[in-house]
Parts: structure tokens; sequence; C-alpha cells
């Protein structure tokens, strides 16, 4: 089967063949950069405050700046990789987080820390948003939603594997040493990318024109009810999981008096209830469309973040807290894909800026919820409160902009 792009192939049974896998694999790892950038510092948040003389909710800003940095800069990397093709935005991208990364290591302040975290999630973001873009470039449909699974379960190995190497790491260097791991990790990042990307965009399809017109094509795409409504859907569901992120070193070890090494191990444990569920997503794809597979885990992330809240308004433990994040986290495997497949789906010709406006609406509400779960002090409630809030708005993108504005099925010409 023939797709756009023409440089990958896929196999009528199986989805991809072993060529098609190992760039998968490749894109996976560079699409890992949210996770990694995030989840490896995680278990250093209370000794970097500590260090820094910064409250809980002004340590957290570092993570929201990060998550700014990674909006932003995919709606400069996908609409830039749409005109010089994919491989040189995403090589330059990892030479400025190598960059950041040893900023972020010397920086002196939280300021300082918080801006060396914007320039870190501005180049990140090309390793995330291009990965997608190549995806959409060779795969489309139920076999799109299938390669996007794979990708995200392979870069869902990020949070199984990061925390846990983090709070390990924490045993014999300080939170800065993890900065310079990750300055090191961007290294191998951009050999990764030189020698593991090809070009998927060939040079008759990229546009031309001027970055003003790509702009505007991106506000195009995004008045567009279906390419909203799951963009949203899945966005939303990336809030809650961030939600979860920002608050539990401090829930997990503050609050209940866990270790780093502890909590690393209950972070592992979510991030492998990611994978499995992209895995699953993968067989339920044989059979279920990707929309009816969304909506499974839209309600799966609703109920367990319900269950989250009614266990810290109960003041339950450790292990209860834990069983309903479980659920939350794991469904947001089910989402995310199938949503990123959905609203890419009828922009084959500008896949760049598509995908960078999903990245971007993602990141944007996930720096919003950071330091939200912070404001309640020691206490898990705030991390529900926020989780069920965006979970029930989750559905509401999904059925009110999704089910009821784009049942039109005409396609939308972007210029």
């Amino acid at each position: 089967m023939s797709e756009q792009g023409g440089s990958v192939e896929v196999a009528d049974t199986t989805g991809v063949r072993r060529g098609s896998a190992r760039l998968i694999v490749v894109l996976g790892a560079l699409s890992a950069f949210g996770p990694i950038t995030t989840d490896l510092y995680l278990p250093s948040l209370p000794q970097a405050a500590t260090a820094l003389h910064a409250s809980q909710a002004g340590i957290q800003l570092s993570l929201t700046t990060c998550l700014i940095g990674l909006a932003l800069g995919q709606l400069l990397a996908g609409p830039l990789s749409d005109r010089w093709g994919r491989r040189r935005p995403m090589i330059a991208g990892m030479v400025v987080f190598t960059v950041a990364s040893a900023l972020c290591a010397l920086a002196p302040t939280v300021a300082l820390l918080d801006a060396a975290r914007l320039l870190q999630g501005l180049a990140g973001a090309a390793g995330i948003v291009i990965s997608f873009a190549i995806v959409r470039d060779s795969w489309s449909g139920t076999r799109g939603a299938r390669a996007f699974s794979i990708l995200l379960g392979v870069s869902g190995a990020a949070p199984v594997v990061a925390p846990v190497a983090g709070a390990q790491l924490l045993r014999v260097i300080d939170w800065r040493g993890l900065f310079w791991v990750l300055a090191v990790l961007g290294l191998l990042f951009v050999i990764i990318a030189i020698v593991g990307v090809p070009e998927t965009l060939p040079p008759q399809a990229r546009h031309r024109g001027e970055l003003t017109a790509t702009f505007a094509a991106l506000r195009r795409i995004a008045v567009v009810p279906e390419f909203a409504g799951f963009a949203l859907a899945g966005a939303l569901s990336f809030a809650a999981m961030f939600a979860y992120i920002s608050a539990s070193s401090f829930v997990f070890q503050t609050l209940f008096a866990l270790s780093p090494q502890v909590f690393g191990l209950i972070f592992a444990a979510n991030g492998i209830g990611i994978v499995l569920a992209n895995a699953l997503n993968v067989r339920l794809l044989r059979r279920w469309s990707p929309r009816r597979i969304l909506d499974l885990g839209l309600a799966g992330v609703c109920v367990g973040a319900v269950a989250v809240l009614i266990v810290a308004l109960a003041h339950g433990g450790p292990v209860a807290i834990e069983i309903p994040l479980f659920v939350m986290v794991s469904s947001i495997g089910l989402t995310m894909p199938n949503a990123a497949a959905l609203a890419l789906e009828r922009f084959g010709d500008v896949s760049g800026s598509a995908s960078a406006l999903v990245g971007c609406t993602q990141f944007v509400l996930g720096a919003v919820v950071a330091p939200l779960v912070g404001l309640g002090g020691h206490s898990a409630v705030p991390m529900g409160v926020v989780t069920v809030t965006v979970a029930v708005l989750a559905v509401v993108a999904r059925v009110g902009l999704v089910t009821f504005a784009g049942r039109s099925t005409e396609r939308t010409e972007i210029g």
C-alpha cells in the first residue's frame, strides 16, 4: 500500500514492516522529550525547592515553563518542518536542547532555571512534533492510529524508566547532576536524529510560501470543529496526566513520606500502565474504530479521576490513591494515540502544522494545570479536583465539537 511521503511501506496484516517498525522505535525515542525532560527531574523537585529556597508552587513553575516551551516550540518547529523538510529542524532542535540542559544544570536561581527550562522545552519540541509529522507522512486511517499507538508505546517507556533512573541517580548526584544527564542524552539524540531519521517530506510537497501564510493555515486548521474536538479531547486527557505528574512527587514523598526510590517505582508502574494500554490499543484497532476506542479511554480517565478525588477527600493512603491513578493514567494510553490520529486525519498536506497544534494544545493545558495542583499545600485534593475537571472537559470537547458540530464529512482545503 502506498502512502503519502512514500518512504515508509505498510504491511497489510501488521500495519508496518520491519524497516518501518525500526523507524517508529527511533521516532518514539525522539518524541520522548516531553516525559524525559519532566520525569527524570521529578524525584528531585523537593530537593531543588530546598536548594533554591523555593516553595512547592514556585519550583513547580519550572515544569510550567518547560511545558510552555514545549508548546510554543511545536508551533515553530511544525511549520518549519513543512517548509524545510523534517530532518534539519529536528537535528537543530536536538543541538539546542543539549545546550539548554547544561544551562539548567548551572542555574543559580529559580528564575534562571525557569528561563533555561523554557529554552529546553522550545528545543525539545522539535523531536515531538516532527516525529508525529513523519508518522502522518507515512500512514493514515486505522494504520495511522496503530502507528501512533506504537510510537506512544515506545515513548511511553520514558515515564517508566525516567523517574526510576532519576531516583537512583539522586543517590550519587544532586538535582543539578540530573540536568547534566539530560545534556548527555541530548547529544545521543543528535546522533539518533542524524543516523536514524529519513526525510519523509519530498521537496515538491513542501510549502514554499511565507511563514505568515503557514500561520494563517494554522488558524484555519484550529477552527475546524472535528480537529478542535479531537485535539482538545487528547490534550485535556494529557492535562489530567500532567496534573498527576506535577503533584505526584509531593503527594507521595511529602504527604505520604515515601522515599524517592519508592516514588520512582510507583511512577514507573503507572508508566507501564500506559505502555500496556498502547499495546491493547493496537489489538483493539483490528476490530474497533479509533473513535470507539477514544471514547473507551475517556471513560476510563473520568472514572479514575473521580475515584482519585474521592480517595483524596477521604484521606486515603498511598495504595488507595495509587489504584485509581493507575486506571486514569493507563486510560490515557487509549485516548492520546486515537485523538492524535483522528485530529490529523484530514490534514496530510500540512501535517507538521496540524501536529504542532495538537502538541501545543497538550502542553499549554499541561502548563496551566502544573501550578494549580500545588496551591492546596500538602494535600492530594487539588490533584483530584484538577483531574476531574479536565477529564469532564475532555468528554465535553469530544461530544460537543465532534459529535454535534463536526458531523460534516466535507474536506476542508488548507491553502
